[in-house]
């Protein structure tokens, strides 16, 4: 499959995004409308999931089959360190939620993240991000939140009633999620009977449950995408030990 890579200015330098040629004529992301072609049958499809270790696999997230589109990465040491770093100054730190445009991100999170030597490192990564993220879905705003987490902050599999969201973990273990053949959809919420996600019979064994790894950047399809009403990804946050650091970064339609 072809693919455009675009230059898009955004502060602090060109990023990369990405568009299949004549993206930008068929997206209405505001409408949560895919693809016309995407639509049909789409219910009739399995889930599956597409990783790549480049970003151009962030396009598969518009193949109807498609729930979750990994772009498999590792974080800069630069990038790590300062992560480390914010994990010791945790009283320092606050989450942040917010709708911005992109072209106010940067000044966002100067004013907002502990100073260092190494901000710089976090704050041009997230805006790469959401200028790709803008970008794939022909948006110049986003709704943006970057949270500190010490515990899960939502520990029970779900989906999510949105159209797509991406997601990166910079710190901690990241996002786990359940594969579509190993999960019965019926025992989500209120089917679960008040047991638990190992009891309740949602997913078949332990072994079935997948984990996003540090720095993987994911767009996770949600039930808000035209033909995706009963298929979200199935996912949760993962658990994590007494004194463990997470920093979680999420994008979604603004």
């Amino acid at each position: 499959m072809n693919l455009n890579l675009l230059k898009v200015k955004q502060p602090g330098g060109n990023y990369p995004t990405l568009l299949k040629p004549g993206k930008t004529d068929i997206v209405n992301a505001k409408a949560h409308t895919p693809p016309a072609q995407h639509l049909a049958d789409s219910a009739a499809h399995i889930r599956r999931i597409s990783s790549a270790s480049t970003a151009h696999g962030l396009t598969e997230i518009y193949e109807p089959d498609v729930n979750l589109a990994v772009w498999r990465r590792v974080l800069p040491d630069s990038l790590r360190q300062y992560i480390a770093w914010l994990s010791e100054q945790q009283a320092k730190l606050y989450p942040i939620q917010r709708v911005m445009a992109l072209s106010e991100i940067e000044e966002s999170l100067s004013l907002w993240l502990p100073d260092h030597r190494l901000t710089k490192t976090l704050i041009t990564d997230i805006c790469l991000l959401a200028d790709m993220y803008g970008c794939l879905f022909d948006m110049d705003a986003v709704g943006l939140r970057l949270t500190p987490l010490t515990t899960a902050m939502c520990p029970r599999f779900h989906t999510d009633r949105v159209a797509c969201r991406l997601l990166t973990t910079y710190g901690g273990p990241g996002t786990e999620w359940l594969p579509e053949e190993h999960l019965d959809r019926e025992r989500l919420g209120m089917g679960n009977k008040g047991l638990g996600d190992a009891r309740s019979g949602l997913f078949t064994n332990a072994d079935a449950i997948q984990r996003l790894t540090e720095g993987d950047v994911a767009l996770l399809k949600g039930t808000a995408w035209n033909g995706n009403e009963q298929h979200g990804l199935v996912h949760r946050s993962p658990a994590l030990a007494a004194g463990e650091f997470r920093l979680l970064l999420s994008l979604d339609f603004a």
